[in-house]
């Protein structure tokens, strides 16, 4: 059964928690995913809310800032973006580039190498760009969370890039269970300034997610 989602940014927050707090005895804040959860009598699922990180709740749905501070960031191979947002103003952003692809096959060196190993001079080149790219990124990230003190790490980066992250010769300034991160929930196509900051603006309002067969229960939020 296909989902269905409903963008919700005509309705202020406060208004919005008033009536998921009224209309519904059942629901829960879940924090590693910035979501509301919405249940049936039977305690079934009937709704999901995506909410943007610029806002902050408790577990009562009581708003603790609007103005949460978050970093962005978007990794794949070769391209990397980050921005921190103060509220919904963007204060800070950059880019990363590397020579990790080779050309011919259109595929990048951490893959092949999973496949073909290092023996060739270009693929030694590629692999010190690609150490290289990660260390860059890691010193960015140290000097930006040392200097800035962040409520939410949004990132966007494959399984398979997620080591050279955390074990960079410069070190990652947050764990792998850092209580912060947030899997942005989006295909970002391209991890450059541009995507990243239209991903950032998708995720700057409410959106329920439902099926069809729900939607009457939901109707305090739909109509």
């Amino acid at each position: 059964m296909s989902q269905q989602s409903l963008n919700l940014f005509e309705i202020p927050f406060k208004e919005l928690f008033a009536k998921i707090k009224s209309e519904y005895s059942s629901f829960e804040y879940h924090f590693a995913k910035h979501a509301i959860l919405i249940y049936n009598q039977a305690g079934l699922t009937i709704g999901q809310i995506r909410l943007p990180l610029h806002l902050c709740i408790d577990d009562q749905l009581d708003i603790l800032t609007e103005q949460a501070k978050v970093l962005y960031i978007s990794i794949e191979s070769g391209s990397g973006a980050l921005c921190l947002m103060d509220g919904n103003v963007n204060t800070y952003h950059t880019t990363f580039s590397a020579y990790m692809t080779r050309k011919k096959q259109g595929v990048s060196q951490i893959k092949y190498l999973n496949k073909k190993g290092k023996s060739r001079a270009g693929s030694r080149v590629r692999l010190a760009k690609t150490l290289e790219f990660f260390e860059k990124i890691n010193a960015n990230l140290n000097k930006v969370l040392s200097e800035q003190k962040v409520d939410r790490i949004a990132l966007n980066c494959s399984t398979t890039l997620i080591p050279y992250l955390h074990n960079s010769k410069v070190p990652c300034p947050f764990d792998k269970k850092d209580f912060r991160l947030y899997k942005i929930p989006l295909h970002i196509p391209q991890s450059n300034f541009t995507h990243l900051d239209k991903a950032v603006k998708k995720l700057m309002a409410p959106k329920l997610f439902y099926h069809l067969k729900d939607v009457e229960d939901l109707s305090v939020l739909t109509e």
